[in-house]
């Protein structure tokens, strides 16, 4: 235990700090880091180098090279850097670099220097040029902050959602601030700014001074400023060697600490730990490190060579051309179970572990110790917290067992805690493997999430990695192995090497019907890249039609996505395929197009019948359909004209379709029609009235009840009314006029061809018995014992129904015997009925 503590740095009484090597790096550097811009991301992230940037002592000829490698020092790209001066690097939350240039534009690449986009700063950074910038990271996103030559900000504080605020004016501000960065305070961004001796806090409204309180008199100049990672403290360096320490609000003060040295540092960063009461801040010049806190004493570390510093949520990473390490203040855990002369229960169980491999009694006397202070279930939840804060394997597992030796003494320990350490720990150790390079711990992991590391691990194109990953943490498919794998597939078809067929096939053989995983993203993914073909081959995978027909229609290939529209039986999406088509193709392609779509032409025709009559029009005209031609022109004339020559004209032309369509009955229907529509015209000039658009019995109904009987016949023998029909409607008109004197002389014109019941039934339905029954008794004997009961003479209907001895009649008219008043009728037809059944 001596030894795992000898790098360990006490700062004060409280806390301890220690440096660690994560990789040996293997870079092959040839030029140092003061002479490249350098941009490294946070947990365990990606390094930028941009070496031979625009330096006056480098020649003009020599072109900068920008360079990504992985934390542990992999090479992952490098390209040649052809656009214009480079101010500043920088990582965004979802690692793309943004590479910030004189003129405000802002190039954005990939982890593999793929180039993703750009976006401009605005006009004003673009005429005053960069100074200075800062790339700074919020909940909502990653922002970039601009200093131009006319010293004035232009922030924006999502890169993703680009929004450019212009900062207010510095009152005075002649000449660069001496330093700047950049503070978020009640989700909003700001600049805080040093003058001289003054700061100043800018906001989207107003720039206010600010002085941070408790600072030590005699200061004439803020050489360099750092916010922790979190945002919640802010420390200040002046030109007195003063550390200042405070809250980013500037309303406190932590600490302050006299550093006894007056140059500027290169860099000066926060080193914290998350829910830990120490803050501390590392400052670094060219050849010394220092760590200071709320203690009289620093810690001082000597650089052999030029280092660079990655704030970290918990720690600070330092990389330079040979080492990668990382500082960070001792976890409580750790501590206790580590420190000189511990007593701690987790440092008693580690003991006990060792002394029981040791086949010693000492471990019982170190486990009876803990138990009879009933401190076990402490002591091993101390061992599996301080096994996630270890970097080295050995120790891990060291702890790991005694937590496991501890466990056994335990009846109702549970063991979730120790299985989900596990798990984390193999998670962790594999990503921190020198070939991957993500050198995370285990708050930043935590952090970051299991989702997040997946993200960039399928950034880094380690698949098999990631698949592992999830198959071990049995993470559901849609969120782990399906995702990862179309991933790789986007990845596949940018593989320009390999023909068409062989991706396809590939893809398909590695996906199948996998669940979560659409064929269409990945099919899109392969159109983006010029591969049409691709795509078209893996949308034959896409089992969903809706998700086909889209990019078919995007990539155009229309007649296709008509073809994949009409197999899915989906009417919307073969509208939205007829749709696109019809603005894409001109009218005759168009045409025919439909016509080798049976199914897609009967549905533009009925799009047609609500929307665009003259395009069904001419959709009939081309398909020689004159039956439904001339269906179209007998709608039209009732739809559109509303002069009478319009509309006979509509008519003629919808029977001279009939006609060709060689229905004659229905183009002698129409020329009908047409000397029905003349004569209303005729009627309402002569008679007046309303007669267009009767039909003909309405019309012959309102010449009855007008008087013009006359003109009815007439009508009636000029359309070939039937006698019956024309006797049904005179008789209807008549009684509705209650002209029966009318209507008797009609009945005795000639005899009747319908009969003299309907007579009867309709002068009972207009309540006239009198007249029913001038009716009744001219009804033939069949029908006369009904028409009897219908005026209500129930006993000459009982004597008609004897009469006919029909058995039928006889049952209809008991049926209408009431009790009281019928009784004798009835009785005469039981003894009727009775004698009959004798014979």
């Amino acid at each position: 235990m001596d030894c795992y503590t000898a790098n360990w740095n006490p700062l004060g009484d409280s806390a301890f700090y220690r440096k660690y090597e994560l990789y040996s790096m293997d870079w092959d550097l040839k030029e140092e880091l003061r002479d490249c811009l350098v941009a490294a991301a946070p947990y365990g992230g990606p390094i930028a180098l941009l070496r031979n940037p625009w330096r006056k002592e480098k020649p003009a000829s020599a072109r900068p090279v920008l360079e990504i490698y992985s934390a542990s020092g992999v090479p992952l790209a490098s390209l040649l850097w052809k656009s214009g001066p480079v101010v500043s690097l920088g990582w965004s939350a979802e690692e793309e670099l943004l590479c910030v240039q004189e003129d405000g534009v802002v190039l954005v690449y990939g982890l593999h220097g793929d180039f993703r986009r750009h976006f401009s700063m605005g006009n004003e950074v673009l005429q005053n040029r960069v100074l200075d910038a800062r790339i700074f990271h919020t909940e909502f996103g990653s922002g970039v902050a601009i200093l131009t030559g006319a010293h004035r900000f232009t922030l924006s504080a999502n890169v993703g959602d680009l929004k450019l605020r212009r900062m207010p004016e510095v009152p005075g501000l002649q000449s660069a601030p001496s330093c700047w960065t950049t503070v978020c305070q009640d989700r909003v961004a700001h600049i805080l700014l040093a003058v001289g001796p003054d700061l100043y806090l800018l906001d989207h409204a107003a720039c206010s001074a600010v002085t941070p309180p408790g600072l030590a008199p005699g200061v004439s100049s803020f050489l360099q400023m750092a916010v922790s990672f979190t945002y919640r403290h802010l420390a200040l360096f002046t030109d007195t060697g003063y550390i200042w320490m405070g809250t980013a609000s500037l309303k406190e003060k932590l600490c302050e600490f006299n550093c006894n040295i007056r140059a500027p540092p290169k860099q000066m960063v926060w080193c914290s730990r998350p829910r830990s009461k120490e803050r501390a801040v590392v400052v670094a010049w060219e050849r010394r490190l220092m760590v200071v806190g709320d203690a009289p004493e620093s810690i001082q570390f000597v650089l052999d060579e030029d280092s660079y510093l990655v704030p970290e949520l918990d720690g600070v990473r330092i990389f330079s051309r040979s080492t990668h390490e990382f500082l960070h203040e001792v976890p409580v855990a750790s501590e206790e179970i580590f420190k000189i002369a511990s007593m701690a229960p987790g440092a008693l169980l580690l003991e006990a572990q060792k002394e029981y491999e040791k086949e010693s009694q000492k471990a019982d006397e170190y486990l009876r110790e803990i138990q009879e202070l009933g401190q076990l279930p402490q002591a091993v939840q101390q061992c599996i917290e301080a096994a996630g804060h270890e970097h080295w394997p050995d120790m891990q597992k060291s702890l790991l067992r005694a937590a496991s030796f501890g466990k056994c003494f335990l009846d109702r320990f549970p063991p979730d805690s120790f299985v989900r350490m596990c798990q984390d720990l193999r998670v962790l150790n594999a990503v921190r493997d020198y070939h991957i390079g993500i050198p995370l711990t285990y708050s930043q992991y935590k952090q970051l999430t299991i989702q997040v590391l997946l993200d960039r691990l399928v950034l880094r194109r380690l698949y098999p990695l990631a698949i592992q990953i999830c198959e071990y943490l049995r993470l559901p498919e849609v969120q782990g192995v399906s995702r990862i794998l179309a991933h790789w597939a986007c990845y596949k078809v940018q593989q320009k090497d390999v023909s068409d067929e062989d991706v396809a096939r590939a893809i398909n053989q590695k996906l199948g019907d996998t669940p979560g995983v659409s064929y269409s993203d990945i099919a899109a993914r392969a159109y983006g890249c010029g591969r049409t073909e691709l795509a078209i081959k893996l949308l034959e995978y896409e089992p969903r039609s809706g998700e086909q027909v889209p990019l078919l229609l995007k990539m155009k290939r229309s007649k296709l996505a008509l073809s994949k529209a009409i197999e899915s039986g989906d009417t919307d999406l073969v509208f939205t395929v007829l749709l696109h088509l019809k603005n894409e193709l001109n009218r005759g392609d168009f045409f025919m197009t439909l016509r080798n779509q049976p199914m897609a032409l009967s549905l533009y025709r009925q799009f047609c019948k609500h929307q665009e009559l003259e395009t069904l029009k001419d959709l009939y005209n081309q398909d020689d359909n004159h039956q439904e031609l001339g269906s179209f022109h007998i709608r039209a004339s009732y739809a559109a004209e509303e002069r009478i020559e319009g509309r006979v004209a509509a008519l003629q032309t919808a029977a001279d379709a009939f006609y060709k369509a060689k229905n004659e009955f229905a183009a002698k229907a129409t020329e009908d029609q047409m000397r029905l529509l003349r004569l209303q015209r005729r009627l309402e000039d002569e008679l007046g009235g309303r007669f267009l658009d009767l039909s003909l019995h309405d019309t012959v109904t309102t010449l009855i009840l007008s008087g013009q009987n006359k003109r009815a016949e007439q009508l009636a023998r000029d359309f070939r009314i039937p006698d019956k029909r024309l006797w049904w409607l005179k008789l209807t008109a008549l009684a509705d006029l209650e002209d029966w004197e009318e209507l008797e002389k009609f009945s005795k014109s000639k005899k009747s061809p319908i009969g003299y019941l309907p007579f009867v039934e309709i002068c009972m339905k207009q309540h006239n018995k009198y007249e029913a029954k001038k009716y009744a008794s001219r009804v033939g004997p069949e029908q006369k014992v009904k028409a009897l009961l219908l005026v209500g003479d129930v006993a000459q209907a009982a004597d008609v129904a004897i009469e006919h001895r029909n058995e039928a009649e006889m049952s209809l008219v008991l049926s209408h015997c009431t009790g009281a008043t019928d009784g004798a009728t009835a009785d005469k037809i039981q003894r009727a009925r009775a004698q009959a059944q004798k014979k």
